[in-house]
């Protein structure tokens, strides 16, 4: 049953993955082999589909749907079993920015790689970033800002986070259609996450993870 539940996240079938993960834990199915021999490899292999130009954005959608749907099942049940993960990331768009496709490709991503994942979703205003951050701790931080009128406020978020005295040992990371690698520099982002496979690969390389 692991196999078809990677099969239907890789055909981008929600309802399929969602009866076959219920349907596994009901019979006492092992989570991290679930997770890790099924939603794990699934989303490797959107990505590679992805990558050689076999899937197009559509595709990726409905498998992060599928794979989504799975993991908030899943979830509950993985953190009751205590299992480490490589770190947390906490994510969001900024203020006046509605645009959240690209961020849940990334979370679904990052979430499928090991990773604790908090989503602050989309229009978060620079108070808000600052007091998450406070609060959860997160190892990284991503900032996404999708409109060249809302990427302003990427800096002011870290200068506002920078201010509070949070940003010691709290990697950054910027990402958006607008964002390149000089536009993440000059907010002050440790990095550009160019895409949900690039900023999965610079969690990993922030958290030390091969």
């Amino acid at each position: 049953m692991i196999e078809e539940i990677k099969q239907a996240i890789i055909d981008g079938d929600t309802d399929e993955a969602q009866r076959l993960t219920e349907k596994i834990l009901l019979e006492g199915g092992d989570v991290l082999s679930l997770v890790q021999g099924a939603l794990v490899p699934a989303m490797d292999k959107v990505a590679q589909l992805w990558q050689e130009g076999e899937y197009f954005m559509s595709d990726v959608i409905l498998c992060a749907n599928a794979f989504g749907t799975s993991m908030d099942i899943i979830a509950p049940k993985l953190a009751a079993s205590g299992a480490k993960t490589h770190g947390k990331f906490m994510i969001g768009v900024v203020e006046g920015d509605l645009h959240d496709l690209g961020k849940n490709i990334v979370v679904a991503m990052l979430r499928a790689n090991g990773f604790t994942v908090i989503d602050l979703g989309v229009d978060v205003a620079v108070d808000r970033f600052v007091q998450a951050v406070k609060e959860e701790k997160p190892d990284i931080l991503g900032i996404g800002a999708y409109m060249s009128t809302t990427m302003p406020q990427m800096k002011e978020v870290i200068d506002a986070i920078q201010a509070a005295g949070l940003r010691t040992g709290l990697k950054i990371t910027a990402g958006g259609v607008c964002v390149n690698d000089a536009v993440a520099a000059n907010c002050g982002a440790d990095a550009y996450g160019g895409d949900a496979l690039k900023t999965v690969s610079l969690a990993k390389k922030f958290m030390g993870v091969a």
